[in-house]
């Protein structure tokens, strides 16, 4: 033991592996802050040159363009502001499109493994079909031959069940409206959803405790409703009103509008990244061994409490990495926006800079903000895959 001390003492620190490592990363590090300075400094100066400042007092000035699609926005309101709508539309957009791949990937994932002949090779050609065109191809096809082309004027809009209407303008719904007894009725869904967290993790606990598989999602959100519910026959009056469409002179008012832009932007997307997806499920279902299946075949499960509780939760862990990074994808892509008219990050950015010439300001905001918010779905995705991973004893 003392030897081996005098020995590990002896040894000089260039020679030292910890010490050479740790050398190796400040030098590492060193160099890309150096880069960084570099770059910026090289910005400053040549901006200084062409009699440019970088500053973004421009996003307090008047906007004075108008946003036809997201939060309550008037063209008298700032640069600032108006960014922010774009964002929100981003967010939007990304946030139903995510949710939408992931259900079209998952149900063509699994029908691709289906034992009936004809299911598998719809999901086959479903597969092979999207990957293998283009995103801004499809776009456009959407837009502008299935949308603007084969949808009937706002006149003769296509009634579906529900007072739903589609027409070349978009899609029109009916949708919630609080009412002046909503404040009450709020703090019911405040108090649900507190006791909906506690049932949730109590839930969880005991399922933990007795190494049982279950959903303890499903007793949060039933404590969640049955709040509200209890919340809706206390307070007096509906706390929300149904708003219907209805059509008018030229266009549809009331309700929820979503306009040919969006719908075409969000079709586009959703079944483009479920394509891609659907390849994902498919590999982890796959990679799970078939030891698995027959094991609970023999049990005596059914086919859908198999894949539900003994398939998908091993293939879980297979899924997620790749599927973090299609939902990068999907809101990278969310970009191509701006040639179909949509008013996203991208679109809105691209206007406030050609009126105010600030071209390096808004690009650099428009780099921050995709990158927070992949930043933000890479953790979330990352999150996840650490609580779904196989923990060894």
């Amino acid at each position: 033991m003392t030897e081996q001390q005098g020995s590990s003492q002896s040894i000089p620190f260039w020679r030292d592996v910890r010490i050479l490592r740790i050398v190796a990363q400040v030098l590492f590090l060193a160099a890309i802050g150096f880069s960084i300075w570099w770059l910026v400094s090289n910005l400053r100066t040549n901006l200084a040159i062409s009699g440019l400042n970088l500053e973004f007092r421009f996003l307090g000035e008047t906007a004075g363009f108008p946003i036809s699609e997201g939060i309550a926005y008037e063209p008298t309101r700032s640069n600032g502001y108006a960014f922010w709508v774009g964002i929100v539309n981003t967010l939007r957009i990304a946030g139903i499109g995510v949710v939408l791949a992931t259900l079209i990937g998952t149900v063509v994932g699994i029908s691709r493994l289906s034992s009936n002949w004809l299911v598998r090779r719809l999901a086959g050609l479903y597969v092979e079909t999207i990957r293998n065109i283009p995103l801004l191809v499809q776009l456009f096809f959407w837009y502008f031959a299935v949308i603007l082309t084969g949808l009937p004027l706002v006149a003769a809009s296509l009634r579906l069940p529900g007072s739903i209407y589609l027409s070349r303008r978009g899609l029109y719904m009916p949708w919630p409206v609080a009412t002046d007894s909503f404040p009450l009725w709020s703090w019911f869904l405040v108090g649900g959803l507190a006791l909906g967290i506690a049932a949730y993790v109590i839930r969880r606990l005991q399922l933990r405790r007795a190494d049982r598989p279950g959903l303890p999602i499903l007793w949060g959100l039933g404590a969640l409703i049955t709040f509200a519910c209890i919340g809706w026959l206390v307070v007096p009056g509906n706390p929300l009103h149904l708003d219907i469409p209805v059509l008018e002179r030229f266009n549809f008012v009331g309700g929820l509008s979503l306009s040919a832009s969006f719908l075409a932007l969000l079709i586009a997307l959703s079944t483009y990244t479920g394509a891609f997806i659907a390849e994902i499920v498919r590999a982890g279902i796959q990679a799970v061994s078939k030891g698995q299946t027959e094991a609970a075949n023999a049990l005596g499960l059914r086919k859908m409490r198999v894949l539900r509780l003994v398939i998908l939760p091993q293939a879980m862990r297979v899924i997620i990495p790749p599927l973090g990074s299609q939902y990068l994808n999907l809101i990278k892509n969310s970009s191509l926006a701006i040639l179909i008219g949509y008013y996203d990050l991208m679109n809105v950015g691209t206007t406030i800079f050609n009126q105010t010439g600030r071209a390096v300001e808004m690009i650099l905001l428009i780099m921050a903000s995709y990158l927070t918010m992949s930043l933000l779905t890479s953790g979330l995705t990352n999150l996840y895959n650490r609580r779904m991973k196989l923990v060894e004893r």
